[in-house]
């Protein structure tokens, strides 16, 4: 009988182990995102989808930013900053090559910046490269920049996306064939369904790199997303609409649900330079219509923070502007009724809303719109595709109001842009941020942050709603996932199967 015993539970034992076995070596891994990029280069393109994929695996930068938003060495390993803190020295690490064969350098450093700042350029963060005075390479491993002005955060915002190092050679096809120095290589696009990287051997650290393949499946419908999680088919969803369904998967032991801070703002943005949206008094009559708590509990389930700019709390010199523009439906309509009589247009005024496929944006806009009637405005709702999203309204300008979150953590900046699509043009606001970028402390910056805060709340530019905060849900076993997001990035080759 006991020889009987041990003869079983050693066949069992046999039985099992290919399988455990198995299951210890898995080195891939599925995840899920709900927007496709319109390309793979971050250098041509707005769209953070196009970091989600690339950024650190495909393309790297000389800094990179971790999930605590601190900043640390990656094709740099230093720098040196001078003492009026304009001026950057950087080490660059040796060995590295690009996905071609090609060899990573001080000139492909400064090929790739200087092309960013290039007339034609058509990166998001230009403005960034044109500060930039001065970009030498005095041999082969030495990079210096010189700026015209002070920028604090410089650091941080050349390990964004937009400050990827491209390979001269590749820059024309990047967009469908990208080519870098990180840890994986395109292996496959199928349009509209998913994206697949595949292990670069070469890499060099690729022992150290625990997932031979990734594959990014696109996901925009939020019931799906749910469903695809509970299926199994997604090993990780980052930023899930999975609010209503929080409970389930807390209870649920195959899975593990993390909840990322960010530093992005979900607006209602306007488009300044038509009319009469030109007209502050009509600007400021739709941000009082507008019942922010009622917008967080439609769009993100109740996962967002009231913000009355474009800042959010946490952030260096952040003020609480929520009361400059409160809800306040009398406010509004007087506000529209005086414009209207000055400007000679009639209620109901009648406003395009103009949307991208993210489930908060779509949510959002049915209460947007209800309350917006309440005050004389008709807002006619247009659900629009990404692309035509990024054409229409980011590009062309093309709209009069949408709902959009801006994820960057530092895009003050964007309100001293020239041309960009709110259209917002204030010399009084271009001279403050001056003042800010040149501010040598960080008491004074702070005040001048928060100056600038109060000028884009008075100026209503544009509905200041929440600050999200983001949901992932993945497998149990998955290790490595970021815990908070202050940039949009998928650090695939920090992923591992525990």
């Amino acid at each position: 009988m006991f020889k009987a015993l041990v003869l079983g539970a050693s066949l069992a034992l046999a039985l099992t182990a290919p399988a455990a076995q198995a299951q210890a070596k898995k080195d891939s891994v599925v995840l899920a995102m709900t927007l496709e990029p319109p390309g793979l280069d971050p250098t041509a393109g707005a769209a953070s989808a196009i970091a989600e994929v690339v950024l650190y695996n495909v393309f790297e930068t000389l800094t990179k930013i971790g999930p605590d938003g601190r900043v640390t060495p990656l094709l740099a390993e230093s720098w040196e900053v001078s003492p009026d803190l304009k001026t950057f020295t950087f080490k660059l690490r040796k060995g590295v090559k690009f996905q071609n064969g090609e060899p990573f350098n001080a000139r492909a450093v400064k090929f790739s910046f200087e092309r960013a700042a290039d007339d034609k350029s058509t990166n998001k963060d230009k403005r960034l490269f044109a500060s930039m005075g001065l970009i030498a390479a005095p041999d082969e491993h030495t990079v210096v920049i010189g700026l015209k002005t002070i920028e604090p955060d410089f650091l941080f915002l050349i390990g964004q996306a937009t400050a990827v190092i491209v390979e001269p050679k590749s820059v024309a096809t990047n967009a469908t064939q990208p080519v870098g120095t990180g840890p994986y290589k395109l292996d496959a696009w199928a349009k509209g369904s998913s994206i697949t990287l595949a292990k670069w051997p070469a890499y060099r650290n690729a022992a150290a790199v625990k997932m031979n393949r990734a594959q990014f499946r696109i996901i925009s419908d939020p019931s799906a997303q749910v469903a695809a999680l509970l299926a199994g088919d997604v090993d990780a969803f980052p930023r899930v609409a999975a609010a209503r369904s929080l409970a389930q998967f807390r209870a649920d032991k195959r899975f593990q649900v993390l909840l990322n801070g960010s530093r992005a703002k979900t607006i209602v943005a306007i488009n300044n330079k038509k009319k009469p949206l030109d007209d502050v008094r009509v600007r400021r009559a739709i941000a009082a219509a507008i019942d922010r708590k009622a917008v967080i509990e439609a769009a993100a389930d109740g996962f967002g923070v009231p913000i009355g700019s474009h800042y959010v709390p946490g952030a260096l010199g952040y003020v609480d502007t929520t009361g400059v523009n409160p809800f306040d439906i009398a406010k509004a309509k007087a506000l529209l009724k005086e414009a209207g009589q000055d400007l000679k247009f009639a209620l109901p005024l009648e406003l395009s809303l103009k949307l991208p496929p993210t489930p908060y944006a779509r949510q959002g806009a049915e209460v947007v719109a209800a309350q917006l009637a309440k005050v004389g405005i008709t807002a006619k709702i247009e659900n629009v595709e990404w692309a035509q999203w990024l054409s229409g309204v980011y590009t062309n300008k093309n709209y009069d109001l949408s709902i959009i979150s801006h994820v960057e953590p530092f895009d003050l900046g964007n309100y001293a842009k020239a041309g960009y699509y709110w259209g917002y043009e204030s010399p009084k606001f271009n001279e403050l941020f001056a003042k800010i970028n040149n501010a040598p402390r960080e008491d004074e910056r702070a005040r001048l942050l928060g100056d600038a805060q109060r000028m884009l709340a008075a100026d209503a530019v544009n509905v200041y709603l929440y600050q999200p905060q983001w949901i992932t849900v993945a497998k149990k076993r998955l290790g490595g996932l970021w815990k908070d997001m202050p940039v949009f990035v998928n650090d695939v080759s920090g992923l591992y199967w525990e």
